[in-house]
């Protein structure tokens, strides 16, 4: 019978796994709001009824972007390996995962700003028109400032399903915690380390959303109104 593995074997492998889980996420959740705010910006404003309608771009840029959230991450990840690749030159490793989760994440957070945005009342954006104010300070100074605490709440739903994105960029080389879990705890039969992975997997999801709620909640005016 195969022996465990020792614990302070196992916490030494859970840290560095960690380490590797918290850059992918770090920097997967970086680069998606780099590209999915703006995208996010320009569906909403280029969508009937937005600042300026464009069908022909909006249908365009809504089917890429639906196009890219239905496929089921773990095909996104294989199907890109030649880009992930060509970019970092290596699908293996915590730094290349970075390129998929990326990608798979900034139409993801472009929708959720889409929806943000469209919280923002009608009444708001007329007014700041009335004062003759640019469409790009309108953007920036009415729709993305009113809009604050639900495009924050965003970000942290996107960081939460770059959690389990890490996990499953495991199965394909990507390390981290998914890695650790499906390499040694389920292949190699070691219980300990695939569940020790499964509880911190677990417990850093739920950090990264009681850390982004408390920061939507204190940016919140209208909640701190009604307290």
């Amino acid at each position: 019978m195969k022996e465990a593995t020792p614990w302070a074997e196992v916490f030494d492998k859970l840290a560095q796994a960690g380490a590797e889980t918290g850059l992918m996420v770090g920097l997967g959740t970086l680069f998606a709001v780099l590209g999915g705010l703006p995208l996010g910006v320009l569906l909403h404003a280029s969508a009937p009824g937005g600042l300026r309608p464009q069908p022909l771009v909006y249908r365009a840029l809504g089917f890429v972007v639906d196009l890219t959230r239905s496929l089921p991450f773990i095909i996104l990840l294989v199907a890109l390996i030649p880009v992930t690749r060509a970019l970092a030159g290596s699908y293996i490793g915590s730094g290349p995962a970075v390129v998929p989760l990326a990608i798979g994440a900034i139409p993801f957070l472009a929708r959720l700003v889409q929806s943000a945005l469209r919280e923002v009342p009608a009444g708001v954006v007329e007014a700041a028109l009335t004062t003759g104010a640019s469409k790009p300070k309108i953007v920036r100074s009415v729709l993305v400032k009113e809009a604050g605490p639900s495009l924050i709440a965003a970000v942290g739903v996107t960081a939460v399903a770059l959690v389990g994105y890490s996990a499953m960029a495991g199965a394909v080389g990507g390390g981290g915690l998914g890695n650790l879990a499906i390499t040694y705890g389920y292949q190699r039969f070691d219980s300990r380390l695939l569940y020790s992975s499964v509880i911190v997997l677990a417990a850093l999801t739920f950090l990264v959303q009681i850390l982004f709620d408390l920061v939507s909640r204190t940016v919140d005016r209208r909640r701190q109104i009604t307290v």
